[in-house]
């Protein structure tokens, strides 16, 4: 099996928006007037959730008349969140048809159909004009990529010079081989995590201008501390990401706290420029 289809079977599953609206219904949301904020719980498939997602747009110097690239934008989340927050365009992409579908169908029930466009494509082989975009981001997608100098080099092409790429992703830790499974991978197949080190070089490689590297690891332990703390007071949460996840996303949700707790992984956050 290629890496594509590899990654493609990982994520892909039938149902998943009638599974999110049915999730919804019984968490008590009214399904015919959602919000970006009733669906953040389960569309930031990533480290964090929509505190990270957030914690990245504030490093983005974006305008409402901008045009935005989400690489790898799963189930669209971040885009809506941006479009939202802004009032810009957005256009993500996503290897998964089953997630570009869903998040077009997400999109239209909060109404930001107009602003986000949702295409199935490869991060390596983006369907998009040199300096197309003002901006891209990605967030926890990179672990699934053998080839990360194409992966680097698609972003800088497409963004236009003076743009900004934005990376929150988890790099390889020093504390040993991570443990699986996890969100991204079952048994560490097509998961092809690096070093910050390697990562920072590869970006300055294919062009890009470093302006901050950040390592969030306090971050993603204090948000995993107030995850216990709120389900020892509450209970498991009825909505949230292990609707996508399906059977084993309690195994997969601990494997990636004690990844990060034995430094295993580390997440990050880095701020690239292309220069002028």
């Amino acid at each position: 099996m290629t890496d594509d289809a590899s990654v493609r079977a990982h994520y892909g599953r039938n149902n998943l928006f009638d599974d999110i609206i049915a999730a919804l219904t019984a968490a008590g949301k009214d399904v015919s007037r959602l919000t970006v904020r009733d669906l953040a719980p389960v569309d930031h498939f990533h480290g964090r959730g929509v505190e990270a997602t957030a914690e990245l747009a504030d490093l983005l110097p974006v305008s409402p008349g901008d045009h935005l690239l989400d690489i790898g934008c799963g189930l669209g989340g971040p885009a809506r969140y941006m479009a939202d927050r802004f009032g810009c365009r957005v256009t993500g992409i996503d290897l998964t048809e089953a997630f570009c579908e869903t998040a077009r169908q997400l999109t239209d029930c909060v109404g930001l159909g107009a602003r986000v466009t949702i295409r199935q494509a490869s991060a390596l082989d983006l369907p998009f004009d040199a300096g197309s975009f003002d901006t891209a981001y990605t967030q926890n997608v990179s672990m699934n990529i053998a080839d990360k100098a194409r992966f680097h080099s698609e972003a800088f092409r497409v963004i236009r010079p003076g743009g900004h790429f934005a990376l929150s992703e988890l790099a390889l830790g020093t504390g040993g081989a991570p443990v699986y499974p996890t969100p991204w991978s079952d048994d560490g197949s097509a998961s092809y995590l690096v070093s910050e080190e390697e990562t920072l070089a590869g970006l300055k490689a294919a062009g890009f201008e470093v302006v901050t590297a950040v390592d969030k690891t306090a971050a993603a332990m204090a948000s995993h501390q107030r995850m216990r703390e709120r389900i020892a007071r509450e209970g498991p949460p009825k909505f949230g990401v292990h609707v996508i996840m399906g059977a084993g996303a309690r195994e997969k949700g601990r494997n990636s706290v004690r990844n990060i707790e034995e430094g295993r992984t580390r997440p990050v956050e880095i701020l690239c420029r292309k220069p002028d």
